[in-house]
């Protein structure tokens, strides 16, 4: 959802820049403007980015179950710090 919402934004961008009719170059006005606008666009752009989690989330790890059967081990999914952030593994456990 988030990629599409920033494809469309920057497809809107690129219309609008675009469409617009060029003013002759003045450096001593509007340069101000032009640089919040660049900074605000990518405080945007890459706060979008680094919000991603990077990994397909909690089942997509699971590890699968290889040997026979053994009565006294159960699987765990227990919760971990990773050093960025909390997530989510299947552990076997024995007693």
């Amino acid at each position: 959802m988030q990629k599409t919402l920033m494809a469309l934004v920057a497809v809107g961008a690129l219309a609008v820049s675009a469409v617009a009719v060029p003013a002759p170059a003045h450096a001593q006005r509007g340069v101000a403007a032009g640089v919040a606008a660049g900074l605000i666009g990518g405080a945007i752009v890459g706060g979008a980015i680094a919000s991603q989690n990077g990994y397909y989330g909690a089942g997509y790890y699971a590890p699968r179950y290889y040997g026979g059967y053994d009565p006294d081990c159960v699987w765990q999914r227990q919760r971990f710090w990773d050093g960025y952030g909390w997530r989510v593994r299947s552990v076997r456990v024995c007693d």
